[in-house]
């Protein structure tokens, strides 16, 4: 395992499913972790698990898509810890539907959680990381963050745009130590979907179908997906930067 010993670190969205995955992970590594969502309960829950097993974490109630409270966030934990190496922008929402069948409300909802969100809590934190010339922003995107889907407008807009302002802040900021990547992950079976799994008549074909674009004919773990964000957080991925680490199962290969 790469350890993430004496690290602080940030993860959003840590209440469940792939946020919850990486802050576990994180503090098996040996970071101390924030885990901040906006569901108390959840994130209470994480921070439960990762303090069960001997690890360190606090947990933040925050809603990425308020830019004062993730100020707060940030400016928090720099007051508590006295620094911030690791910022996870995982938090973020999804809309099924066409074009056609987006308002511009829905649009503006997932613009304000899966991108202003992850450009609040990065232009809070990168002033300390550029400071002290050390940090890793590893941002959460996904399969829509490089091709289209069908019936996810708003989703894949979003999540393009995700990918886009990583490789920008990767770009502007290269040389003051601080790396900027975005792990853009296929299907992952977390809580929602096992949630909407329920919600099927033969939840069985749901999972299959579910699992069917990918190569692997599987659904990720959320455990996958965060190893490679302990890999990204970790000393030994300091020559990455500006990448797109696709863990699709397969997904895109054709594409």
């Amino acid at each position: 395992m790469f350890s993430l010993s004496g690290k602080i670190a940030i993860v959003t969205g840590a209440g469940s499913g792939i946020g919850a995955a990486i802050a576990r992970r994180f503090a098996e590594a040996g970071a101390a972790v924030c885990v901040a969502d906006r569901d108390p309960a959840g994130g209470a829950d994480t921070v439960k698990q990762i303090q069960s097993a001997g690890g360190v974490a606090e947990f933040v109630e925050l809603d990425v898509a308020d830019e004062r409270a993730c100020g707060e966030c940030v400016n928090g934990v720099l007051a508590r810890r006295g620094r911030l190496d690791v910022l996870v922008n995982n938090a973020g929402i999804g809309k099924v539907g066409t074009i056609l069948q987006t308002t511009a409300e829905d649009l503006d909802r997932l613009w304000s959680v899966n991108v202003r969100g992850m450009f609040f809590l990065c232009r809070a934190a990168l002033p300390h990381m550029i400071e002290h010339r050390r940090g890793s922003i590893i941002n959460i995107g996904s399969i829509a963050s490089f091709i289209g889907m069908y019936d996810r407008f708003a989703y894949v807009t979003t999540k393009h745009a995700v990918a886009g302002m990583s490789k920008a802040m990767a770009l502007d900021h290269g040389t003051s130590g601080v790396r900027i990547n975005c792990i853009c992950p296929g299907r992952v079976e977390t809580p929602f979907v096992q949630a909407r799994m329920r919600e099927y008549p033969d939840p069985a074909k749901f999972m299959a179908e579910m699992a069917a674009p990918h190569a692997l004919k599987r659904m990720a773990q959320p455990d996958e997906i965060a190893a490679a964000a302990v890999y990204l957080a970790a000393d030994e991925s300091a020559f990455v930067t500006g990448s797109e680490f696709i863990i699709d199962g397969g997904y895109s290969a054709g594409k």
